[in-house]
């Protein structure tokens, strides 16, 4: 390995490999904390006191920065102009300090004290705790759009799809460690919200060293080309007009907007609808929807170097939206409560959303150039920041209008078998209504699915096409 990365870093494929893990591992520290909160639901509303609304503004928090004040759209033309390294070490950061103010305010005890904003109350520990998600969803955001960049200047016309694809399945192991091991790790602290949280924090640390790592290669590759790189053409504001004005960019952005907002908010809610509708038990909640990313790390990988070798971004994507509206209706049908439909509905739900980004992602520098797609990849996850922000809130507000069924007793049954009732501690919810939003989100996904492979058949982009230069 040492004599491989001897020669030309540019021309060394263990380099190649190499850098992807080192921004990978970065992005699965990442995404650990992107759902750390999910299966202390629960706990927010037993110890702190928490809402399901108050849940639900604290996840859309992700997407305040991104969406109100175009910090992702900045981060975007920031990329284009100062480049991956000085981006990536700027995200990086900003992720660090809003975990530490998250971690800051669910650590610390405010008294009950509130606050007043645009006439709605909110309580002063949850204002922080969003804060500091917002903080860090600016940092997330633009690691995700900056890492997309690199993987394109390290793999273009090699394993593009393949590589992203094993991106993917690393963020992928990140939620899936924190819907599975947060429990667990919050068991062990005396049912702590902050230790979770904490380690996340840690793990962050660690992933921006990786990230230096990084750094240190793509300063070695870009010395070596300078003398032969044809220099690109540098991007200009007026750059964002070009984009905008392509049906192909609007049809995969909206895509984007629609599928994840059907599986990361669902995501968010997932251990609750464990508990509440399969009767799993609170300890073992995150188990079932654990197995959704712990799929997409094998799956993602394997459509991707599909599409490299064989082509058919367009269908793919298509044929993932298909059944994404497939699991959440047979979700939604209340008489189906065994746990085993459950996890099947979980592995499929893991299929549908390992077909669709390990096709979306590689097919954006077939539409867009070069030199303008950290700003296109900006713009694509700003959109999808609407849905990120917006679906999250929403569900929660069902939830606590529409869906309340009791909260007298609950009975849990876990995945052994064993029955009981226990002194209720939290408000039991009905999951149909928002299963049949997600169902609907999916049916949209479907419409502009369809629509991106019948622009592609007109323009010609080459999304049905494989990616491997031969």
């Amino acid at each position: 390995m040492v004599a491989a990365l001897q020669k030309k870093i540019s021309e060394s494929a263990v380099a190649r490999w190499l850098v992807l893990a080192l921004v990978a591992f970065t992005m699965l520290c990442g995404y650990f904390i992107t759902d750390v909160m999910a299966p202390l639901k629960s706990l927010l509303e037993s110890q702190l006191g928490w809402s399901s609304s108050d849940y639900g503004f604290f996840t859309s928090a992700y997407g305040w920065f991104n969406v109100f004040l175009l910090m992702l759209i900045f981060g975007g033309m920031i990329l284009d102009k100062m480049g991956v390294r000085f981006t990536g070490v700027m995200a990086a950061g900003i992720m660090v300090v809003g975990v530490a103010i998250k971690y800051w305010a669910v650590s610390s005890d405010f008294g009950g004290a509130s606050v007043s904003i645009l006439g709605a109350v909110i309580s002063t520990q949850v204002l922080w705790a969003s804060v500091g998600y917002a903080i860090f969803g600016v940092g997330i955001e633009i690691a995700g759009i900056t890492v997309s960049k690199i993987i394109v200047k390290w793999f273009k016309g090699r394993e593009l799809a393949l590589a992203m694809g094993l991106e993917m399945a690393c963020a992928r192991i990140g939620t899936a460690l924190a819907l599975a091991v947060t429990p667990l790790i919050s068991e062990a602290f005396g049912k702590s919200v902050s230790a979770p949280v904490l380690l996340g924090l840690a793990l962050l640390c660690i992933g921006l060293i990786s990230f230096l790592v990084f750094v240190v290669m793509d300063t070695r590759r870009d010395r070596e080309l300078q003398e032969t790189q044809q220099k690109e053409e540098p991007f200009r504001a007026r750059d964002i007009f070009d984009i905008v004005r392509l049906k192909g960019f609007w049809y995969i952005a909206i895509l984007c907007v629609l599928f994840y907002s059907a599986v990361f908010p669902f995501l968010k809610y997932a251990p609750d609808l464990m508990y509440n509708k399969f009767g799993i038990s609170e300890n073992l909640s995150g188990i079932i929807p654990s197995l959704l990313p712990f799929g997409t790390i094998l799956l993602t990988p394997f459509f991707g170097n599909l599409y490299d070798r064989r082509g058919k971004g367009a269908s793919i994507m298509l044929l993932g939206s298909v059944m994404i509206v497939v699991v959440h209706l047979l979700f939604a049908v209340p008489a189906l409560t065994n746990w085993i439909l459950a996890l099947v509905l979980i592995l499929l739900l893991g299929i549908a959303f390992s077909l669709v980004p390990s096709a979306m992602w590689p097919s954006v520098p077939k539409i867009i150039p070069e030199n303008k797609l950290g700003t296109a990849y900006a713009l694509i996850f700003w959109i999808q920041n609407w849905g990120l922000m917006g679906v999250p809130y929403l569900i929660g507000k069902v939830l606590d209008n529409y869906c309340v069924i009791d909260n007298s007793q609950a009975v849990t049954e876990d995945i052994t078998g064993m029955v009981g009732v226990e002194a209720a501690t939290r408000v039991a919810y009905d999951y149909t209504i928002p299963m049949l939003i997600f169902a609907g989100l999916g049916i949209l996904a479907i419409v502009f699915a369809y629509l991106l492979r019948r622009e592609d058949a007109r323009k010609g982009y080459g999304l049905e096409l494989p990616n491997i230069q031969k």
